[in-house]
């Protein structure tokens, strides 16, 4: 038996509902899931295309502190330059243009609630 991947990585957000708008009209994910769970929360889950892992947009009490901090997630893309002015088009902030590090090239952008991601051109 053994770990074969990654199913979910949660994502710490102020508003679901605001933070599914962006990671589906801005950053082109796909919404998988959308159930309540319990009385004021939902299990949001997002991905992008044809991605296995999901990312999970919800903040479990007591853990606001972690919202608007790097959220040690990396995407990856083929080409960053047409990657970045393609989300740049479409409102992403990014807190580093691309740029070329000795493991490649490397941008890092910011989602609606400040939480910031990495993205490297595989």
């Amino acid at each position: 038996m053994a770990i074969t991947r990654a199913g979910t990585v949660g994502i710490y957000v102020s508003d679901q509902d605001r933070a599914l708008d962006f990671y589906v009209n801005k950053l082109g994910f796909e919404k998988r899931l959308d159930e309540p769970m319990g009385p004021e929360a939902r299990w949001i889950e997002v991905a992008p295309t044809g991605a296995e892992t999901r990312l999970v947009l919800f903040t479990p009490p007591g853990m606001e502190d972690r919202i608007g901090t790097f959220a040690n997630v990396v995407f990856e893309c083929d080409d960053i330059q047409t990657t970045y002015e393609e989300l740049c088009g479409r409102g992403v902030e990014f807190s580093e243009e691309p740029n070329e590090q000795p493991w490649g090239m490397w941008a890092q952008f910011k989602e609606i609630d400040g939480n910031e991601f990495g993205l490297i051109q595989s």
